[in-house]
């Protein structure tokens, strides 16, 4: 396994906490906003659980998430409730990123296509299944050894949107040499400077699903990483097969968080709400960015500005950390990403304020 990358950032951390005004840590994304009462009340009244979770999935959850796809994203599943099922509940999406090879019985030999600056889960799932890594942002010319595909638009860590041509490609790929190719779209929400498009749409997929699969989580959207509430869609025949595994494994949410992910699947109000605050936050973040000679690249989607000084990406996280600021370094999703940061926009608006003033200063 890897080192867990963010052990590395000990140092910067620990120069950051010597500013007088605190650090401000825009390294790691994870929400800092309340949870929205829609989801605390809907956990408080499914409280009672004494029985086992369903690793299925409620109908309730499966018609409220299908209702989500097809509000919200334009997408028609096939019948969610059918025996085959064309979406289930996941322990957030993570462990489903580094477990999918092995959940799809992927085990032994092959590689795994991920994208150029990627991730850094997609790399260790392929190798908890004992599989090779190849990085690549267009499909290959051929097909030789490669089981799956990992595309993620919005992407993490650089917010770059794959165009409905080049998602279009892959799926002509994937179904030509027979390889499923899975969209991680955590971010679909967070569109910016241009509309995320899922590769589920029937713009993309056609009309049907069949060797497509797409990775959803409310942790961001919802505010709700602690809940660990994730969705997997998309062919009926590859989700059964990770449904099948999953229940012998016993990876199941728990009834009450699949009562919370249905009621914040029907509610929209909450994920605008939470949009508009990391709209608000990126435009005065990135204002100072640009304003002290940063350049932002890509970025048009999501929670993080992908940015660079034209510089190896450990001084400038140096240099960040001089002014009590730590980001992640372009370095942990690729060599591409050697003369990037990344800086969240999940931190309150206080820190986010703090952090428009040092680097103003």
């Amino acid at each position: 396994m890897p080192d867990f990358p963010w052990d590395s950032l000990a140092g910067a951390r620990a120069r950051a906490a010597q500013h007088p005004g605190g650090v401000v840590d825009l390294s790691i994304g994870t929400p800092v906003d309340d949870t929205p009462a829609v989801l605390s009340d809907a956990l408080a009244a499914a409280g009672n659980a004494p029985g086992y979770p369903t690793a299925l999935g409620t109908a309730a959850l499966r018609t409220a998430a299908a209702d989500w796809l097809q509000r919200r994203l334009g997408v028609r599943l096939a019948d969610p409730l059918g025996s085959d099922p064309s979406v289930i509940p996941t322990v957030g999406s993570k462990e489903l990123v580094a477990l999918l090879p092995t959940l799809l019985g992927l085990r032994g030999g092959g590689t795994v296509v991920i994208p150029e600056v990627a991730y850094p889960t997609y790399e260790v799932g392929a190798v908890l299944a004992g599989l090779a890594v190849r990085r690549t942002d267009t499909p290959p010319d051929d097909a030789v050894g490669v089981v799956l595909v990992w595309l993620n638009s919005p992407g993490n860590p650089h917010g770059r949107v794959l165009t409905d041509d080049e998602l279009r490609a892959w799926v002509r790929w994937g179904r030509a040499h027979g390889i499923p190719v899975v969209a991680d779209e955590c971010y679909v929400t967070l569109g910016w400077d241009v509309e995320p498009r899922s590769l589920l749409h029937p713009s993309v997929a056609g009309e049907d699903h069949t060797g497509l699969l797409a990775v959803h989580s409310l942790s961001k959207q919802s505010t709700a990483a602690g809940y660990r509430a994730g969705l997997l869609s998309g062919d009926p025949e590859l989700v059964r097969r990770v449904w099948e595994v999953r229940r012998h494994l016993g990876l199941l949410v728990p009834t009450p968080v699949q009562a919370v992910m249905a009621a914040a699947l029907a509610d929209d109000a909450h994920v605008d709400a939470q949009r508009e605050r990391y709209r608000a936050r990126r435009e005065r973040l990135a204002a100072a960015v640009r304003a002290c000679g940063v350049r932002i690249e890509h970025s048009e989607a999501g929670l993080y500005l992908w940015v660079t000084r034209d510089e190896d990406c450990w001084t400038t996280i140096d240099w960040l950390a001089g002014q009590g600021i730590v980001a992640a370094p372009g370095s942990f999703y690729g060599p591409a990403g050697a003369q990037h940061v990344r800086l969240a926009l999940t931190a309150t608006d206080e820190r986010i304020d703090a952090a428009v003033e040092r680097l103003g200063g």
